[in-house]
């Protein structure tokens, strides 16, 4: 990806933007929506967390 500079922010804190434009090309489709990973991603860290010794 392109690092951008966020100009609107005091600091220009550069964001990472992403392109999956070649990968498509190469017949690639993401094979879960941003949601669903996110939720599979929370639950796992939650599990996980819960077994960490206090």
């Amino acid at each position: 990806g392109e690092l951008v500079s966020e100009t609107s922010k005091p600091d220009g804190m550069p964001r990472k933007l992403l392109d999956v434009s070649r990968l498509a090309v190469l017949g690639w489709t993401a094979g879960v929506d941003l949601r669903e990973g996110l939720g599979r991603i929370y639950r796992s860290f939650m599990e996980t967390v819960s077994t960490i010794p206090a």
